[in-house]
């Protein structure tokens, strides 16, 4: 039987070995704290390998099989260059990683000076692409969007005049904090102070005491889930039933798991589509939940979609070599999971967007998209 649904089309198997065996890298945190979304951006790209592979995959006239080679990053910037030479010296052509700015950036010297493609899923800290680097690319939108697209929603949407603003000291919670502030500001919203924890705090009750003192009219925390859910519990504990503003590092499916009750103060963003909303969403979705028994959590889509850019990208270089993949990237125009996938001259998403999501009920509501 064939199951055929634009790129997630699965056919018999059309030969019995390959001429050739080319290998994708994946940089993500399968252990550690953001282990479960780092395991959920893997399993994106293995089924796109998968399904690529019992498809049939020809460039240049050469029979393709796909080798993924993961390795974990555990999140751990440090780490994560250790795993970017790694899958250097396992002469991968392309990576999919890493999962978060901390990781993505430190790693990605690495992959421009060895030419290889590097495509970051969900890393949205603008620093990223604007280092100069040809190799650097991502698909979603970057926090100097996501940031003042949460500040405008809280200042016309949520009428907040005035605002307390905490950060884990990564890459992507301070990055995005510091881009909601300066939104925030443009917008009028008062903001009242500025603190930083750090991604392994588990007790922030001395931050919002504090804040309690000052009585904000919402509180944004820059940083993940992890980290997030236990501030957003904690606040809720201390009678700080006010809104928590957040970005996609908070807005997981699982928060509610974290938060407990302080879960319906949420009010965050996600740098993409709603997995719905997207084009081929529906599609992914079920096999997905096919393929390892439970629901896509965050990255999966973007990771399905990167693994399947860097074949395009070979397909129309009608080449496995990583520089022909590389010059081929800049001239992307591919229609997948996510939609349109073009990118601008830094290898950021063209055409970006922002969703806004709540949790009534704990359960992760969609609320609106912006373009």
């Amino acid at each position: 039987m064939t199951f055929s649904l634009g790129i997630l089309a699965i056919s018999p198997m059309r030969y019995v070995h390959a001429d050739e065996t080319v290998k994708i890298g994946v940089a993500a945190p399968l252990t550690g704290f953001a282990a479960y979304t780092g395991k959920d951006m893997e399993n994106g790209a293995r089924l796109a390998v998968e399904q690529i592979n019992k498809d049939g995959l020809q460039i240049g006239g050469n029979r393709v099989q796909i080798q993924l080679i993961s390795e974990d990053d555990a999140g751990d910037p440090r780490q994560a260059t250790q795993v970017a030479q790694k899958l250097v010296d396992e002469k991968v052509v392309a990576v999919v990683g890493d999962l978060g700015s901390g990781t993505a950036i430190p790693a990605s010297k690495i992959y421009s000076d060895a030419g290889i493609v590097q495509i970051a899923p969900t890393a949205t800290n603008p620093a990223f692409t604007l280092q100069g680097f040809k190799t650097t690319y991502r698909l979603v939108a970057t926090d100097a969007k996501q940031g003042p697209y949460l500040a405008d929603y809280a200042s016309n949407v949520l009428k907040i005049k005035s605002v307390a603003i905490v950060d884990d000291s990564t890459a992507y919670g301070q990055g995005l904090a510091e881009q909601f502030e300066k939104g925030a500001k443009a917008k009028g919203i008062k903001v009242l102070s500025h603190d930083a924890t750090n991604d392994k705090a588990t007790d922030f009750r001395a931050i919002l005491t504090k804040i309690k003192g000052e009585n904000p009219d919402a509180i944004m925390y820059g940083g993940l889930d992890s980290t997030g859910g236990p501030f957003v519990k904690q606040a809720a504990q201390l009678g700080l039933n006010m809104t928590v503003l957040a970005g996609d590092g908070v807005c997981t499916t699982d928060i509610a798991k974290l938060a407990g009750p302080g879960t319906k103060n949420i009010v965050c963003t996600i740098a993409g589509e709603p997995l719905m909303k997207m084009p081929k969403g529906p599609a992914f979705e079920e096999q997905y939940k096919k393929r390892f028994g439970f629901d896509p959590v965050l990255g999966s889509p973007f990771a399905y979609d990167a693994v399947y850019v860097i074949v395009d990208a070979m397909k129309r270089a009608q080449s496995t070599a990583q520089d022909k993949i590389l010059a081929s990237m800049p001239s992307t125009d591919y229609q997948g999971v996510l939609g349109g996938i073009k990118f601008d001259s830094r290898g950021d998403l063209l055409n970006s967007v922002i969703s806004f999501y709540k949790y009534p009920s704990g359960k992760q509501t969609w609320v609106d998209t912006v373009k």
